[in-house]
């Protein structure tokens, strides 16, 4: 089968989210989320797909969240494991830079202002907000630490992002983007205009390439692929019903993302690839809180999406569909290994890299 596999944005929380979700995935179907043919990731889905596409196991991801070492593991650049950000890079720290003054980006805020209609609402609001001044370095700082340099070992990768200037929307890993690091490429998916200070790739600034679509699904339409799996954290069939403000806000987000997540699926079926559609519950919503950028219960998010993921899972339709997927021959990916980590398979991450078929390219 050629698999898609399609993260969506979704700050602190929606990476946990993303995290508990693939761990169901990936133990409900024995099935390696790294042997997708094309793993497309936006904000922090760009940042939970650069490490699965590097092989970085789910299990380790859960364990390295829960707050365990795992004596003797070490990453892609020998370094321990257990000494990365348990927060997949969320230290906010200031940006080496001068004081926003002003629109973040004058040119973006003049051509909404000019044709509004042409862009999302988020866009719009992405060129007046002021310039951001939090440092993306510890984003790119985790991602080193499954791909040092270059781009990611997985051919198929694929890293959503905005350009600040024009607002449209950027594909990094396809011929038609800029070259990028892994790492910067990440850092500028996930550039929250006015939190995060925009990423300066080959002499241009990128910002989230949240600002154009929280899931991005449409971008595998033309990959000729049997099935593409999307697990979404920014929508819901189950809007919370309380009535403060900050709620109903959330839920006209959710709504936005929602009815653009539908629209982009349409355009994907249209072309005859099943498409299963993955998002938080009710119960998911309750942990995640109003505030994605938050911190707090991160864990307990992650755990609550692997119960409610492996539920939408086990639904008829959705379990028919995964049952053609293969299960993957390195069963170290898929589950912790027993015994102590003396006895394991590997001590090093780096090894569990994939290596994906080849994917076959349809005519645009």
């Amino acid at each position: 089968m050629r698999v898609g596999l399609v993260l969506g944005a979704g700050g602190i929380q929606g990476g946990a989210w993303l995290t508990g979700g693939l761990y169901a995935l990936a133990t409900e179907t024995r099935w390696d989320p790294a042997d997708a043919h094309r793993i497309v990731g936006t904000s922090a889905g760009a940042m939970i797909g650069a490490l699965v596409s590097a092989g970085t196991p789910l299990w380790f991801m859960v364990a390295h969240s829960a707050g365990e070492d795992i004596p003797g593991l070490t990453d892609a650049r020998g370094e321990p494991a257990s000494a990365a950000d348990r927060n997949s890079g969320a230290v906010f720290r200031p940006a080496r830079a001068l004081p926003p003054i002003g629109p973040g980006s004058p040119k973006l805020a003049l051509r909404t202002l000019l044709r509004p209609h042409r862009y999302p609402p988020a866009a719009v609001l992405a060129g007046w907000a002021p310039r951001g001044v939090i440092s993306t370095e510890p984003l790119k700082d985790t991602v080193r630490r499954a791909v040092p340099s270059g781009w990611s070992p997985h051919p198929g990768m694929r890293v959503v992002a905005c350009d600040y200037e024009t607002g449209r929307r950027v594909v990094f890993g396809r011929d038609d983007a800029p070259p990028a690091e892994l790492a910067d490429a990440v850092a500028a998916s996930c550039a929250i205009p006015g939190f995060y200070d925009p990423v300066t790739i080959a002499g241009r600034r990128y910002v989230d390439g949240g600002i154009w679509s929280t899931s991005n699904l449409d971008v595998v339409r033309t990959e000729d692929l049997d099935l593409v799996i999307c697990l979404n954290p920014t929508s819901t069939l189950h809007p919370t019903r309380a009535w403060n403000p900050l709620s109903l806000l959330g839920n006209v987000f959710r709504d936005h993302s929602g009815r653009r997540l539908g629209s982009e699926r349409k355009k994907v079926s249209a072309t005859g690839t099943e498409v299963i559609l993955i998002q938080p519950t009710a119960e998911d919503l309750e942990v995640m809180g109003g505030n994605l950028m938050s911190r707090r219960n991160r864990h307990r998010t992650l755990e609550t999406a692997i119960r409610t993921v492996r539920r939408q899972l086990q639904e008829p339709r959705i379990a028919e569909l995964l049952a053609s997927l293969p299960e993957s021959e390195r069963p170290e990916k898929i589950e912790r290994p027993a015994g102590p980590p003396s006895g394991w398979p590997t001590l090093r991450l780096e090894d569990l890299r994939p290596s994906p078929a080849p994917v076959r390219r349809a005519a645009a």
